[in-house]
């Protein structure tokens, strides 16, 4: 029985790090390869004269999908046709599946790619055998599945909404605890905000101060994940894993989540420290695009929404922007997501909660 016991751990173990270790931490990659260098070059296009690399980080950005699913068949060990065909599945589930697109590539690239592989290369005629079998596998599921995945995420936008119209600061915490949780999860916060018009923007239909507030504390949860992430692993990852959790995705740490938990504490406890301070101290407010609302320090363009809805005539900022708010768009997005964790994460450490080695990143 013993021996029973030990086989069937074994395997659980083995089936963990195949797909949440091995297929997530591929799947981060490809979201970054794509998604989100593409908001970098559209925040470079930004700067007069650059404006052309808004056009290619637009490109970047529609291929998230398929960069994704790609990724994931890679390091599931594909076949070539079955890689290759992946981009079709994590398009279509992309696509399909809204604010919960990327979970919908996950857990529908997975099954895609498992099956594919069962056929590749055991016909004489694989080249069509392969992609028929992967693409139409993972076509029916984004189809049948994917809107569900969309839906259940929904769930979480309608908790925001209802936190977005409690006390600012009760607000403060939940909004930018659960938008902070939502940009390291694989999901798009980005797309959430979006979908609840987290900015007081004129150009928005019906916009009030209190979904600019709201916006405020999305930025703010963001930033304490990114910063966050990228400081407290530092001594594992160093600069390259500061810059691309910085100012690339926190996702990146989700394996290690899945494997240790409790490194999630410093900068969700970050989070819900910096949202309150940024409405009720700061007196911060988005009046930027709704999208950067969700996209913390990716690219910078949380810290960005915010300066461009100050100054942008068309988005009618309606209050004088001081000094505090300055000091506090600095503290806020970068010096206390950065100063918060590492203390709290100090103090798991000393307590033996967190330890070496828990954040590394794959090279």
């Amino acid at each position: 029985m013993a021996e029973v016991n030990t086989s069937f751990g074994t395997t659980v173990k083995k089936i963990l790090h195949r797909y949440f270790i091995k297929a997530m931490g591929a799947m981060a990659q490809g979201l970054f390869a794509s998604l989100l260098i593409g908001t970098i070059f559209k925040a470079l296009g930004m700067i007069p004269r650059l404006e052309f690399l808004a056009q290619i980080g637009g490109y970047a950005q529609a291929m998230a999908g398929p960069a994704m699913a790609s990724a994931i068949a890679y390091a599931l060990g594909g076949h070539p046709l079955v890689v290759f065909s992946a981009a079709a599945v994590g398009q279509a589930a992309n696509s399909l599946g809204g604010a919960g697109g990327p979970l919908a590539v996950f857990f529908i690239a997975i099954a895609a790619c498992e099956i594919g592989m069962l056929v590749s290369k055991k016909t004489k005629v694989d080249i069509i055998v392969t992609p028929f079998t992967t693409i139409f596998v993972g076509g029916v599921l984004s189809i049948l599945v994917a809107p569900h995945i969309g839906t259940l995420v929904g769930y979480v936008s309608k908790f925001i909404g209802w936190a977005s119209i409690q006390t600012p600061f009760v607000m403060g915490i939940l909004v930018s605890v659960v938008i902070g949780i939502c940009l390291t999860l694989p999901i798009s916060s980005a797309a959430i905000c979006a979908g609840l018009v987290l900015t007081g923007s004129a150009a928005a239909a019906g916009a009030s101060e209190g979904l600019a507030i709201a916006g405020a504390a999305a930025v703010a949860g963001c930033c304490a994940q990114m910063v966050g992430f990228a400081v407290i692993s530092f001594r594992e990852n160093g600069v390259g894993g500061l810059l691309s959790q910085g100012i690339g995705t926190s996702m990146l740490q989700m394996p290690n989540i899945i494997r240790h938990p409790q490194i999630w504490i410093a900068p969700t406890l970050a989070s819900a420290v910096t949202g309150p301070l940024a409405v009720c101290v700061f007196d911060l407010k988005m009046y930027g695009a709704t999208i950067n609302s969700g996209m913390g320090t990716c690219g910078l363009l949380g810290p960005i929404g915010l300066i461009l809805g100050w100054f942008s005539g068309e988005n009618a900022y309606p209050y004088e922007v001081t000094v505090l708010n300055w000091v506090g768009l600095v503290l806020i997005c970068f010096v206390l997501p950065a100063v918060l964790s590492f203390v709290f994460n100090e103090i798991l450490r000393k307590l033996g909660i967190v330890k070496d080695g828990y954040m590394k990143l794959p090279e």
